[in-house]
């Protein structure tokens, strides 16, 4: 594997993103092709991951992809870059809860055999940064921590007191960054805005990073801790290929609405054979020719008005899923399918309406198929995550798309599989040629 090294935290609201941000940006400025990297099911950090290197921005996720994916996930992704950093999620060491740290940033570093670079934000301590370094360095001796960067820091008086602290325990300080409010990003209930919505602020935020990562952290020492990395080899993942005359068109939502699906996602529908067209549903019909349609996550709560004012694209999207298009839709996607969303007319293809909550449903979901589709074989088990505010109220009985632990989620027909759940499409390669499949049979 390339050099490569894992920004991590001893918690949430540390730095990380600022910090992996702006090192991505700043060693990209340096002459670097940076690959970027996102440990978990996050969508809107690899956005920004994108805007900073140029390239896609990936998720690397133990519980959605399986272990044995993460390494190929990462060598497919990092190929033609001269390294890799790897965002964290959350602490160093929190996994999925009720495991003892899987899917966690540890979990991903170590399948990597990855070094680790330790945000701390000191905003609120001095000599205790030491305790706090040595204690997350004691607590696993299979993670090696090569350094820490220090945020959030007020004064020379209190980097000398926060250094003072840091120094016994022989981890080196590879930066100190002071507060800087230009950092300041745009947020909403689920968190930070996707860089798609607010692009040129997106790349104010990036520039500010990588100007403060530059200023503040030893680059040199940076790309030595990456080279540091051992000999680690995994054989690239490529999406199984097939190879066909007549490509059908399978229409994938984007724009600042649907902006929620993995790069991977893409990948395997192109390669089992479509003709992947990207819309808006904001603005753009229907593309030309579609055979099959892909609703991806998003935030189309705050874009319902929007949605609904597009209503040629509405009744086009009712008459194809009446004539039969094939259609999978994930969270956003089964919201836009319902006959409203906080009163805002949708494409009225399923008999439910949707309306925002103060509820926030968050997690990682073991689901099992409760029928049969063109997708999914009833009784077929997945790991997926959720991540929403919202609730949908059925208008007739439906048949839901999954058997939860906590009951029964999304809804189906035979041509049509819509729930909240997310999945990494990576360990379901049949789902997206099970559609393509659907899409060339219907484009006969």
């Amino acid at each position: 594997m390339i050099p490569r090294i894992v920004v991590a935290a001893p918690a949430s609201g540390a730095g990380k993103t600022t910090v992996a941000v702006g090192l991505m940006a700043a060693l990209r400025r340096a002459g670097q092709v940076v690959a970027g990297f996102k440990v978990g099911p996050d969508y809107i950090d690899p956005g920004f991951h994108a805007v900073a290197t140029g390239r896609p921005g990936r998720n690397l996720d133990p519980m959605l992809s399986g272990e044995e994916l993460v390494g190929p996930l990462f060598a497919h992704g990092s190929d033609g870059a001269d390294l890799a950093v790897v965002e964290g999620v959350m602490g160093l060491y929190d996994g999925a809860l009720g495991t003892e740290g899987f899917s966690s940033t540890a979990h991903v570093a170590k399948l990597l055999k990855a070094p680790v670079v330790l945000v701390v934000d000191a905003s609120a301590a001095g000599r205790s940064v030491g305790a706090v370094v040595q204690g997350f360095v004691a607590f696993d001796t299979e993670i090696r921590i090569v350094g820490v960067i220090l945020n959030k820091v007020g004064s020379d008086r209190h980097e000398a007191e926060v250094r003072a602290g840091v120094a016994p325990t022989g981890v080196p300080v590879l930066g100190v960054l002071r507060r800087d409010t230009r950092l300041t990003v745009p947020s909403r209930h689920l968190g930070l805005i996707p860089a798609n919505e607010q692009r040129t602020q997106a790349e104010q935020a990036v520039d500010a990073a990588a100007e403060l990562v530059r200023q503040g952290v030893d680059l040199q020492a940076v790309l030595a801790a990456a080279h540091s990395a051992p000999t680690h080899t995994a054989i690239p993942w490529t999406p199984p290929a097939v190879v066909v005359e007549a490509r059908p068109v399978v229409a994938v939502a984007g724009g600042p609405v649907f902006s929620f699906h993995y790069t991977e996602t893409t990948e395997l529908l192109k390669a089992a054979g479509a003709d992947v067209v990207t819309f808006d549903p904001l603005t753009d019909q229907l593309p030309e020719a579609t055979a099959a349609l892909y609703l991806g996550g998003g935030f189309p709560e705050l874009h319902a008005e929007a949605l609904s004012a597009n209503v040629e694209l509405r009744k086009q999207v009712a008459a194809a899923v009446a004539d039969g298009l094939p259609v999978v839709a994930e969270c956003a996607g089964l919201l836009y399918l319902c006959r409203e969303l906080d009163g805002h007319p949708m494409t009225g293809v399923l008999p439910a309406t949707a309306r925002m909550t103060s509820r926030l449903t968050l997690g990682y979901r073991t689901a099992v198929a409760a029928s049969s589709t063109a997708f999914f074989d009833e009784g077929r088990r997945v790991r997926g995550h959720e991540f929403h505010r919202t609730t949908i109220d059925l208008e007739a009985d439906v048949q839901p798309a999954w058997h939860l632990p906590g009951g029964v989620e999304g809804i189906t027909l035979p041509h049509i599989h819509a729930s909240y759940l997310h999945l990494h499409w990576t360990a379901t390669p049949d789902v997206p040629a099970r559609l393509v499949a659907a899409a060339r049979e219907r484009a006969r």
